[in-house]
């Protein structure tokens, strides 16, 4: 033991082991992918932010982050069940692009959305009853505006049973759409959507490269997926230009966000779900916190030699 101390890596490493153990976010790395011994402690800087983030928090936080490069994790609570909210979209828009691949849907086939349309976010319920729109449109609204009532139309038209199938080809398990957007009574009954901070963040990577899905729909998804919603608090975290895809989601003691962000050479995933929050504020703001921490360490990683030194000039433009 003695012996292996005098050694600089595993100094380095043993170091990162112990504030990892002191922190209490785990680390997990692929088996023939663990990180250089100063990558693995710039990574246990990271895991410390996030523990600060969690002992700072009146509410639960889950985490999940994956290096989509390396495979090297950190998890936090990352298999608990938590309330999507509107994160769940994801899978909706996910299931409406497999099922225009298997011509099962026209994307550009024109609806007209019900009369009567649920509130809580987006623009269809302020539009008249002579408002037509393409199975895309509606997908738009869902993502980049959060427009319940299309979602709701889109759930119809797909079908939940049908997403929830999709999402155990995926290998999502714990991730359920159970309900309407906005439907309370549903809600009461434990009806509630539902996923873990892993499983939300390999659903948001899933949409981000468009797996599973031609080359030319993959595009057009993931174009769409990449929309800025403006209530996004993982989006504050991140410099403007960033190709990311995100889905936040908010409820009465609920903020959480999915998220798949393309750093050149680095792309990660991530989820933040909290629940049980005494103030919503501060769980917007623990996501952006994150997003920050996650973002500020794989960018460093990605323009970096292995000494350290940063080489590359940041690269967000696509």
């Amino acid at each position: 033991m003695e012996a292996a101390l005098t050694n600089p890596v595993a100094r380095l490493r043993r170091r990162a082991a112990e504030a990892l153990i002191l922190v209490g976010v785990a680390m997990v790395t692929a088996e023939a992918a663990e990180p250089p011994a100063k990558e693995a402690v710039l990574l246990g800087k990271l895991r410390e932010r996030i523990a600060a983030v969690d002992a700072g928090l009146d509410g639960v936080l889950g985490v999940y982050v994956e290096d989509l490069a390396t495979g090297v994790k950190a998890e936090l609570h990352a298999d608990e069940p938590f309330a999507t909210a509107s994160s769940i979209k994801l899978a909706v828009l996910y299931e409406l692009y497999r099922q225009a691949q298997e011509g099962r849907v026209g994307l550009r086939e024109v609806t007209r959305p019900p009369l009567v349309r649920v509130g809580g976010g987006g623009v269809l319920q302020a539009l008249g009853d002579g408002v037509s729109l393409s199975w895309r449109d509606l997908a738009v609204l869902m993502i980049g505006w959060s427009d319940n009532e299309a979602t709701n139309v889109l759930v119809r038209r797909v079908g939940m049973d049908a997403v929830n199938a999709r999402l155990d080809g995926l290998g999502l398990p714990h991730t359920r759409l159970r309900r309407l957007m906005m439907d309370v009574q549903a809600a009461r009954r434990g009806e509630e959507n539902v996923s873990t901070p892993r499983e939300m963040a390999r659903l948001a990577t899933v949409v981000g490269r468009g797996e599973g899905l031609p080359a030319e729909a993959g595009r057009d998804m993931v174009a769409m997926a990449t929309v800025p919603d403006e209530s996004s608090p993982f989006r504050r975290g991140l410099p403007p230009g960033v190709h990311a895809v995100s889905k936040p989601g908010a409820l009465e003691g609920v903020r959480c966000e999915a998220a798949w962000v393309d750093v050149p050479g680095r792309p990660y995933c991530a989820a933040v779900m909290t629940g049980y929050l005494k103030r919503e504020k501060e769980g917007e703001d623990a996501i952006a916190e994150i997003s920050a921490a996650i973002y500020d360490t794989f960018d460093r990683l990605a323009r970096s030699s292995d000494l350290g030194r940063v080489l590359r000039e940041r690269d967000t433009a696509k």
